[in-house]
Order: C-alpha cells, then structure tokens, then sequence
C-alpha cells in the first residue's frame, strides 16, 4: 500500500499564476507535439495565406476599383490579415472539442493543474502558429506587391493589433470547443466567413445598403482593418462621415479585444470545469 502524493495547489496569487503559466506552457509543447503526427495542418498553414493571395489579389482584385485611387493588393492585405485572424479560432474550438469527445479533457481535470492550463495552453499554442501563418502572409504580400509605407514601429503595432484580436478571438474558440461536439463545429465553419465578409476587408463599405453598412462598420473586423490600413499606410481611410470605430479604429480595435477576453476568459474556464465527455 502506498500513499500518492498530489501536490497542494499553491495559496498566494503570484505563486498560482506561476503555476498556471508553468502548467499551460505544459499544455502548449503539447498541441505542437501534433504537428509532428498531423504534419497536414503545417502544409495548409503554408498553402492558405499563398491562396489567399492569389485568389483576392488577382481573380477578385483585377475587377475591383479603390475610390480615391491606389493599388488593390495593398488595400487588401490588412483585410487578409484580419480573415486569418477571425479564421483562427476554428482550429482552437476544433481541436478542444475532440478532446472533451475523446476524453482528454476528463484526465487533465484530474491532475492536480491550474483551472485555466488548458484554455491558456490552446490559445497560446493558437498565437503562435497564428504569428508564423502571418509572418507567411506578409511574405506572401510584399512579393505580390504589398508595402508598409510609415516606418517600422508603425507596422509592428499594427501587427500587434491583428494579434490581439486572434489571441481574443481564439479564447471563443475555446468555448466553442467546449461546447460542441467535433460534427458540429465542422458545420459551424461556413458560419465564420460572412463575420470576414460583411467588413471593409476586401470593398469599402459605401456601396453597401444602409442596414448592412451600419452592421459592416460596426465589425470588430473592420475596426481591424482600418487600423491596420492606417498603420501600414496603405489606401483605403475611412470617409469623413464613417462611424465612430472607422474614425477611431485603432482604438476601437484595443476596445473589442479587451471586450471578448474579458467576456470569454472567466467563461471558457469556468466551461472547462464543467466540461464532461
């Protein structure tokens, strides 16, 4: 007879977030173990943003016509960027729901880890593929043509706000995932692409009727958009008239991300601790 010795979870606040970063570090070496075992999302990871590229910048672009002027593809890379980005939490609900299906999830509840190891441990593995597919993306861009005119510090903010908005955005996935069967988040995915696609993304959002004008301009996605535009410097700034988040995308960029992690952090842990196989 022996006794198992379970350590005691620790009690001051700098010591449990200590625990929580050491345990979902754990969890993130873990999801980039698959790779390893699934090598075909490393392929589409490389394949997609080229795709993308190529289908938007010259299949749709050739037809489309920028008011005020300016190269197309320049216009629409910050809107690429941004797809990636709202795309991005289809793999962290896809991946955490076949883990509470084939109950994986079960046997991390019963070790002795921090609440939020694995949610953290997702949605950080998900930030860092998602940094390296847009590293590829914006390779991809400045051989198709694509600049970023205002300087350095000004293009690395704007890939900060695109990130932010993945990391946020990944954390829904995560209660998507916990929420769902792997069927039904399958079935979910043509549901994303119209949040790209009511946006600024690829038109402006002047010819649009009003009712879905109003809807497109209030997408976090094109708050992004525009932000990224205007910290690139590449055409396309928002008239005058424009709503309040095209007036101030970059603020209302920061605004929807502290928003959806305020909303989705607290839910997809305590989603976590109730998930069940």
């Amino acid at each position: 007879m022996f006794v198992l010795d379970v350590p005691v979870p620790p009690r001051t606040w700098p010591a449990r977030l200590r625990w929580a970063l050491r345990d979902g570090w754990t969890v993130t070496r873990r999801e980039f173990g698959h790779i390893r075992y699934e090598p075909g999302q490393l392929v589409a990871a490389l394949i997609f943003p080229a795709v993308m590229v190529v289908l938007f910048g010259y299949v749709f672009g050739s037809a489309i016509t920028i008011p005020g002027g300016g190269n197309y593809r320049e216009y629409l890379m910050p809107g690429l960027f941004a797809m990636t980005s709202v795309i991005g939490l289809l793999p962290s609900a896809l991946m955490v729901s076949k883990d509470v299906a084939e109950g994986v999830v079960n046997r991390f509840r019963s070790m002795p880890m921090a609440r939020s190891a694995v949610p953290f441990g997702r949605t950080l593995a998900d930030l860092l593929t998602g940094s390296i597919g847009l590293a590829i993306m914006a390779t991809i861009g400045l051989l198709a043509g694509w600049r970023a005119h205002d300087g350095i510090a000004s293009a690395a903010a704007a890939f900060g706000l695109v990130t932010l908005l993945r990391y946020s955005l990944s954390w829904g996935g995560v209660c998507m995932g916990l929420s769902m069967r792997p069927e039904t988040v399958d079935s979910v995915v043509p549901l994303v692409f119209p949040v790209t696609m009511i946006s600024n993304s690829f038109v402006p959002t002047a010819g649009m009727p009003g009712w879905l004008r109003a809807i497109a301009d209030w997408n976090p996605v094109s708050a992004l958009v525009a932000a990224s535009r205007q910290l690139f410097g590449n055409p396309g700034a928002a008239a005058t008239h424009a709503s309040w988040p095209l007036q101030h995308p970059i603020t209302a960029t920061i605004g929807w991300s502290l928003l959806l992690l305020a909303v989705f952090v607290p839910l997809a842990t305590r989603r976590y601790q109730a998930a069940q196989r």
